[in-house]
């Protein structure tokens, strides 16, 4: 294999890192997606009538309905509010940042760890199309430089299939740009509905 061909093989396997980053991109946006919707409520007004119903178990001390009612529930503030009573008898200050470690830990991180692959993605998309856009041009220039008689529209015809990796590089992070930005917002609106509520939660077991 010549310095031509080798260059040739590099710009063909860029298109398929081009494809393999975009799918990993969309693959990290779909776990998220799906994540989210695993651990939030529908609407608020269903969180605050889970919470309500929670307060009124324990204000009333009955420990065990509120139990119940957190049990096998794998969205967030159940889960959270299932710790909260598990160690109810610790020290509020130590109750609270049990509660803020297990909030980060294991809801948080997660998806913090895919939104951070998909910043990658988005990164790595525009470069990936200029090395093979790159390699194309070198490819363009390598046949010019081997002395033959080449017309004026094969040289073209590949600089413009190299170019197709630029483009395919933008077409994936423009994209999942904006799908980032969105993302982002729910994940805060999660977080914040989340804070809310266990706050509201704790309260109890401050007084």
């Amino acid at each position: 294999m010549n310095a031509h061909e080798f260059v040739n093989w590099l710009e063909d396997a860029s298109y398929a890192f081009l494809v393999l980053n975009f799918l990993w991109g969309m693959y990290c946006v779909i776990l998220i997606w799906r994540r989210i919707g695993q651990l939030r409520f529908r609407s608020l007004d269903v969180e605050n009538e889970f919470v309500n119903s929670l307060l009124g178990h324990l204000r009333s001390g009955n420990y065990d309905a509120a139990v119940k009612q957190c049990d096998y529930d794998y969205r967030g503030l159940p889960r959270l509010c299932l710790l909260m009573l598990a160690n109810r008898n610790l020290p509020f200050s130590q109750l609270r940042q049990l509660v803020s470690s297990a909030l980060q830990r294991t809801i948080l991180a997660d998806l913090e760890f895919r939104i951070s692959w998909i910043v990658t993605v988005i990164k790595n998309g525009p470069l990936l199309g200029l090395f093979g856009t790159v390699l194309g041009m070198m490819g363009a220039f390598a046949r010019i430089g081997t002395g033959e008689k080449v017309q004026p529209s094969q040289i073209a015809e590949e600089i413009s299939i190299a170019l197709i990796c630029t483009a395919m590089g933008l077409a994936t992070a423009i994209p999942l740009g904006y799908i980032l930005s969105f993302l982002n917002i729910r994940v805060r609106a999660l977080q914040d509905s989340l804070d809310s509520s266990v706050a509201r939660v704790l309260d109890h077991f401050r007084k």
